[in-house]
């Protein structure tokens, strides 16, 4: 049965909490001469003026669009699919046919206005939605196309915010939310659309609450906090729910590292052989049967004269195996991808920063085109938290795995995983939609993103459903008068899930000793080192550690720190570690002062924002009313904001000098921070206008003009603040790169090497190497 178009009328519509699936009641002419709100009109609306969707039973329902005379298009007798994307668009014109016209809304057709809140506090929290600027013409064809289909189906994405797009074009388009006009594709393969599109569904009203209830919230919050840091600090600044939090995460790590006082410890290693050639490298660990090591460290060796009492012990006795344990572990394959999985692992293997990762992402899902089977979708709905999979999918791993390894890769029965935590099972995991479509068969129709992103998601998925890999672990413990020695070894036995994915042995391997053998001392090294400060926070272990607190959704996680970069809060040092600029930790003093108290809602605190998205959960599965949540949050939080305006003004850090003056009239120069990070200023400001570029080199000559000009590499941001590297002597030489080059050349064609994390490679013949990673022992 295809939707009914809603009637329109002046009157009011409980909204999604309080809304049945009944029957609009029919149009009247008393009902249209009804008053509309005061606020705005529903006919208004319709007009691509604002409209309020109404927190309350009090709202006026959306008056469908009259038809576009000039769009061209027309679904006379057709069913209308409504996607969010043009690309998605595409891929699904080519799998459902003639039968079908497909159009994109281009993301969300109504929205919050920018410019002002926008949320009715004395009524019961009412959002007022206007259409979103440009997308007039986009409503009108929808609204023309809808008014001649024989059947509407929305088929934006299956999250809360492919949900709340599906509402919003409901109300405009005058869609009964009672009947099933509402599809949800988790892969976008021929099968997969073709059943979703026989089995529609209603519109899910509850996990509509869910996003009104977050977006209501985070515009309380941002819209009250931002003028608040206005008037206290500065103008242009913003806080948020969830990027308050992550601002506090890394200010409080720096605060760590400054407070951090090194301890001095030493590290005494002695080299031992035995017959048949064998050596052994042990560390000394234990005098008189008691551990010198600490959280993994021997922190009690604590100066030099102690490692040289314990060289003198070892030098003066003779070394005996106490001790050799062998023992084969099995190493389980790791999970499928979900959102944050796949952030992390993006950012660790591919040195994609999660916004990008997304996007690839995106591309992937929509579909690409591909020889011989037109639009395909790649991949399964990227935005997840669930480890689930499909058996179908599961099935057609399991004999790809069957057809490619011998028999002990494949275990016996499908190997089940479980998401941690609030995890939402209506998603799959990230995973190919068709495994035999390998990366290497598609290498010449993806780009090099979607090439190395599709590789990993593909990977892990074959890897997850391989037998577990076997792995040798064997421990030496040896003795020397009073001091006791240790050594580890790992060795692969059978690598299972290893075939594909990497298995990171950390361990070397170790040839057996027997017990009560003799060993041979053949030298020693001492070695002094201090204890290190916690890590700065990755892109990738900021989500992990946002994900492990509660903080945040899959679809949040990617914006958190372009927000933080964007407002000038944070930076990314050289290896791509997260650091707080003196702004950055400004704000997060201001805010931690008023709002991260025991008796205040705590924006600030990872626990009191995880509780705020478990009551979201909450209200998705119908246990708590959206207008509930809202209100207890705002009637304390409003509070501790009114306190907050009572604060003096905070003075900003002052300007770094340089120790270099003015060029142009003699003031001295100092370092300042603007929209796209530091630069040089001169303290004359407005009087004199004097600024240049901060160029921070990387020691490396330029490879297009360094032999001859001496130009050097020097690291830029875009104005999107995108890290690139090009030539110092700008504009003479026009050298740029998105990697820094090393100076080296490839050892296989000669070309330029450039680096990504920790590789290093050839952009010209593809040649790859890994950089050794240094020892924290």
């Amino acid at each position: 049965m295809s939707p009914t178009k809603k009637p329109t009328a002046s009157g009011t519509d409980p909204g999604p909490e309080e809304r049945t699936r009944k029957t609009p009641a029919k149009r009247t002419t008393k009902a249209a001469k009804k008053p509309a709100p005061a606020r705005t009109s529903a006919a208004k609306a319709s007009k691509g003026t604002k409209t309020v969707k109404s927190a309350t039973p009090k709202k006026a329902a959306a008056e469908p669009a009259k038809r576009s005379r000039s769009s061209g298009t027309s679904a006379a007798g057709k069913t209308l699919v409504i996607v969010e994307s043009p690309s998605k668009a595409k891929t699904l014109t080519g799998i459902l046919g003639n039968k079908y016209v497909v159009r994109s809304s281009v993301g969300h057709i109504r929205d919050l206005p920018r410019s002002r809140m926008a949320i009715d506090i004395e009524h019961d929290f009412a959002p007022e939605y206007i259409l979103v600027k440009g997308k007039a013409a986009i409503k009108n064809e929808l609204s023309a196309m809808a008014q001649s289909a024989s059947n509407v189906l929305l088929a934006s994405d299956p999250d809360r915010e492919g949900e709340a797009i599906a509402w919003h074009l409901a109300e405009l388009l005058g869609l009964d939310l009672s009947e099933k006009c509402r599809v949800r594709f988790y892969e976008i393969t021929a099968g997969a659309v073709r059943s979703a599109v026989r089995n529609p569904d209603v519109v899910d009203l509850n996990k509509v609450d869910a996003q009104q209830a977050r977006r209501i919230l985070d515009r309380l919050v941002g819209y009250t906090l931002s003028p608040l840091l206005w008037n206290k600090i500065r103008y242009g600044l913003s806080a948020g729910r969830v990027q308050s939090v992550a601002l506090d995460l890394i200010c409080e790590r720096e605060r760590e590292i400054a407070r951090f006082v090194p301890e001095e410890y030493w590290s005494v290693t002695v080299r031992a052989t035995a017959s048949g050639g064998r050596s052994y490298e042990m560390k000394v660990d234990r005098l008189d049967g008691k551990s010198l090591w600490k959280n993994g460290m021997p922190l009690l060796i604590k100066s030099r004269t102690m490692a040289d009492e314990l060289l003198s012990e070892v030098e003066a006795n003779p070394i005996r195996v106490s001790e050799f344990r062998l023992r084969n572990g099995k190493r389980n394959p790791p999970p499928p991808f979900r959102t944050s999985t796949l952030q992390q692992e993006a950012a660790r293997r591919l040195g994609m920063a999660p916004r990008r990762t997304m996007r690839v992402a995106q591309e992937l899902y929509e579909g690409l085109s591909l020889p011989g089977r037109g639009h395909v979708g790649m991949i399964t709905y990227m935005r997840t938290d669930s480890l689930r999979l499909s058996a179908e999918a599961v099935e057609a791993c399991r004999a790809h795995i069957a057809e490619g390894y011998d028999a002990p890769y494949l275990p016996e029965k499908p190997n089940v995983y479980a998401a941690p935590g609030r995890s939402q099972d209506a998603h799959e995991a990230v995973r190919p939609t068709d495994v035999t479509l390998t990366p290497e068969s598609l290498k010449d129709v993806l780009t090099s993103e979607q090439f190395r992103l599709y590789d990993m998601i593909w990977r892990r998925f074959v890897a997850c459903q391989m037998a577990p890999a076997v792995v040798a672990n064997s421990t030496l413990l040896a003795e020397a008068g009073r001091v006791g020695m240790r050594q580890l070894g790992e060795s692969l036995i059978f690598e299972g899930w290893s075939a594909v994915w990497p298995l990171d042995l950390k361990g070397n391997r170790m040839d057996k000793a027997e017990e009560g053998e003799p060993l041979d001392f053949v030298g020693a090294e001492k070695e002094q080192k201090f204890t290190r400060p916690p890590a700065r926070y990755s892109e990738a272990t900021l989500i992990k550690t946002l994900e492990e607190e509660g903080v945040g959704r899959p679809s949040t996680y990617a914006t958190i720190v372009d927000t933080l970069f964007g407002r000038g809060y944070v930076e990314k040092n050289d290896e791509k570690r997260l650091f707080p600029t003196s702004l950055g930790m400004t704000v997060d003093e201001f805010l931690k002062r008023y709002f991260d108290r025991e008796d205040v809602s705590s924006i600030v605190d990872t626990g009191f924002t995880a509780q705020m998205e478990k009551e979201l959960d909450d209200i998705e599965e119908a246990k708590r009313r959206w207008l509930d949540v809202v209100r207890e949050f705002w009637t304390e939080f409003s509070k501790t904001v009114e306190e907050a305006r009572g604060a003096e003004r905070v003075p900003l850090p002052e300007p770094e000098p340089i120790g270099e003056d003015c060029p142009e009239c003699g003031n001295p120069l100092v370092k300042k921070r603007g929209r796209f990070g530091e630069f040089i200023a001169c303290t004359g400001y407005p009087a004199c206008r004097y600024t240049r570029a901060i160029l921070s080199t990387i020691g490396v000559k330029c490879p297009k003009c360094g032999e001859e000009s001496g130009g050097e590499i020097v690291k830029r941001r875009s104005k999107k603040g995108k890290t690139f590297y090009s030539c110092s002597r700008y504009p003479d030489c026009d050298y740029i790169s998105w990697n820094p080059p090393t100076g080296d050349k490839c050892p296989e064609c000669g070309a330029e090497l450039f680096k990504r994390g920790k590789t290093r490679f050839c952009q010209g013949c593809g040649y790859k190497e890994q950089e050794e990673a240094a020892s924290d022992d």
